[in-house]
């Protein structure tokens, strides 16, 4: 069982099934509100989000980015955003524990793909819709309807323009089993997820025989940390990090640092995402702030934070890319597996960390 799963467990053990279920009445009334359509959409949310006064939004996004968001949707509707900011397992800690106490303060969770699926399977989460999904990739909607990706982090290979010149980058993983690579590959220490998510899009055998084959030729730096790999490779201390996020890439370079971003087949994406508590205390807020953050206002507020929104609306990162999204059962299911590969793989292989 994942490490997510396990925090699940140990917090809700004794609850009956019958206490995790929402009252019929409350999942009637998100049903009905988000069968709405059209101009009446907007109309019956906002008179009745500001009869709520205010919604309570649980995020792992960074406090700064989630201000910016607070102020645009405050500023639209004047309807009061609150909002407690942890990590995705804080997050999903929060909610267990409160699950059990009986009480129902949340109405709107923005986190990663993994906890929001947990929080489906747990039957956390309310089924909604939006006429904003349209416009969104794909990619970003689940089957089951109870979260969508309002963002994601590209993966991406950051190299220094000072050390390696753009005529000698590597045009695909293979090139890098070539030895004049050895001794300047970083890659962060537990993206287990990114290298079973590369396996599933080329073979687990062929993941396999690749990535051993660069770790035995040119070995790696493994470091903790996607912006601490960024800031080495701008500092020169690691020539290449081989899984940093896209955003970080394009920082570093506003702040002027010698680095540049290199996109290497298959491109592996994770989604962070937004979804409705299963019984919201104030439905029609928790709804119209939904609606806002996936469409192209909010989806362009996301951008000006330097995330990469999903919706095809706006300007992104995403646009003309092959992008495959990281399955959350890497994580969920599959995890002790794609953890033991990556340490097999990568890090029984992994070069002196200087």
């Amino acid at each position: 069982m994942s490490r997510i799963g396990m925090i699940f467990r140990l917090l809700t053990s004794g609850l009956t099934l019958a206490s995790l279920l929402y009252p019929a009445q409350a999942q009637t009334s998100l049903e009905k509100l988000s069968a709405l359509k059209g101009p009446e959409r907007e109309k019956v949310l906002l008179e009745g989000a500001r009869n709520e006064g205010f919604l309570m939004l649980y995020s792992s996004m960074q406090i700064p980015s989630i201000i910016v968001i607070q102020a645009a949707f405050e500023e639209k509707y004047g309807v009061k955003l609150r909002f407690w900011r942890g990590g995705s397992e804080d997050i999903l800690r929060r909610s267990a524990l409160e699950k059990k106490a009986g009480r129902e303060d949340v109405d709107v969770f923005e986190s990663d793909g993994p906890v929001l699926e947990t929080m489906h399977r747990e039957e956390l989460l309310g089924k909604t819709s939006s006429p904003f999904w349209d416009d969104l990739i794909p990619q970003a909607q689940r089957s089951h309807k109870e979260w969508v990706a309002t963002r994601v982090n590209i993966f991406a290979a950051v190299y220094n323009t000072k050390l390696i010149a753009r005529t000698d980058v590597p045009s695909s993983y293979e090139d890098l089993t070539d030895p004049k690579w050895k001794g300047q590959l970083g890659i962060e220490a537990d993206d287990y997820d990114w290298f079973g998510s590369i396996a599933h899009v080329v073979g687990e055998a062929q993941a396999r025989a690749t990535f051993a084959r660069i770790a035995t030729t040119n070995g790696f730096s493994l470091r903790k940390g996607h912006t601490l790999i960024t800031n080495l490779v701008a500092a020169g201390d690691v020539p290449m990090g081989l899984t940093v996020y896209l955003q970080n890439i394009d920082v570093a370079k506003k702040a002027g640092a010698p680095v540049e971003a290199l996109l290497l087949d298959p491109i592996i994406a994770r989604p962070n995402g937004i979804a409705l508590s299963r019984n919201p205390p104030h439905p029609h807020a928790a709804l119209l702030f939904y609606d806002f953050v996936i469409s192209p206002q909010g989806q362009n507020v996301l951008r000006s934070r330097e995330f990469i929104p999903t919706s095809t609306k706006v300007e992104s990162a995403l646009k003309g890319l092959n992008i495959h999204f990281e399955d959350p059962a890497i994580q969920l299911d599959e995890g002790d597996k794609w953890q033991k590969a990556f340490r097999e793989v990568i890090g029984g292989r992994a070069a002196k960390s200087r």
